[in-house]
């Protein structure tokens, strides 16, 4: 997910450069959706994680 994140990413900023203000906006808030997407799944599986650790010591 973060890898599509970072493509629309790209494609916003080359959108931005070349003038098409409309696609680099629409382009920049999927990055901004798809990254907070993988930040709360990252946390999601951190916290997981932990609870697991603590269950098996």
């Amino acid at each position: 997910m973060l890898k599509w994140a970072l493509i629309f990413f790209v494609i916003s900023i080359v959108a931005g450069f070349f003038g098409f203000s409309g696609i680099s906006a629409a382009t920049a808030t999927i990055a901004r959706v798809l990254f907070g997407i993988a930040l709360i799944i990252f946390l999601i599986f951190l916290v997981l994680a932990l609870m697991a650790g603590n269950a098996v010591l």
